[in-house]
């Protein structure tokens, strides 16, 4: 039996579920949700809570049981509370500006580069511009961003140089010795 999958998933106050042909819909205080779930799986809403259950015992059912459940508890808790992700930024010079269409990121090439702001998703610079917050209600839009943002000028290994998660240990190398 899958652990995740059996955990009842909590409604909040304010928060209306809404399921039918398979799509999950979540309004709440921050804004609404909506995603296309597998048709197998078996739902049942009540005013406090979402039970998800699988048909049968196969390997595919037992599979998408912890993942049902996951998307909707990720649905839930990203309209009632959002999710955040913070990015540093490391070099001698390197800082990032907000724009209102995105961000400005001066990381050491020849010209500074623009990143758009996506739908539903907000940029905050600290007075220190060299972290980024990055926030919204869809957890999986609000790591995508954050991975191509980094992905820009990943940290390289040698110095420490670039755009890495808030907390990430990047492992260093030896230079070049001499003789």
């Amino acid at each position: 039996m899958s652990r995740i999958g059996k955990k009842p998933v909590a409604i909040a106050d304010k928060v209306k579920v809404s399921y039918e042909d398979s799509a999950m819909t979540v309004e709440g205080p921050k804004g609404k949700l909506s995603r296309k779930l597998h048709e197998e799986m078996i739902i049942e809403i009540s005013d406090t809570e979402i039970i998800v259950k699988r048909p049968s015992e196969s390997k595919k059912h037992l599979s998408l049981h912890g993942l049902t459940r996951s998307l909707i508890s990720n649905m839930i808790e990203g309209v009632t509370e959002g999710y955040k992700k913070t990015l540093e930024i490391q070099g001698v010079g390197y800082k990032v500006e907000k724009k209102n269409e995105g961000l400005v990121l001066n990381i050491g090439f020849s010209t500074p580069r623009n990143y758009n702001n996506p739908d539903g998703i907000e940029f905050e610079v600290e007075s220190n511009p060299t972290r980024i917050h990055i926030m919204g209600i869809n957890k999986e839009q609000v790591g995508q961003v954050a991975a191509e943002i980094r992905a820009i000028r990943p940290p390289e290994p040698y110095k420490g140089k670039g755009i890495r998660y808030l907390g990430e240990h990047v492992r260093r190398k030896a230079g070049k010795t001499g003789m």
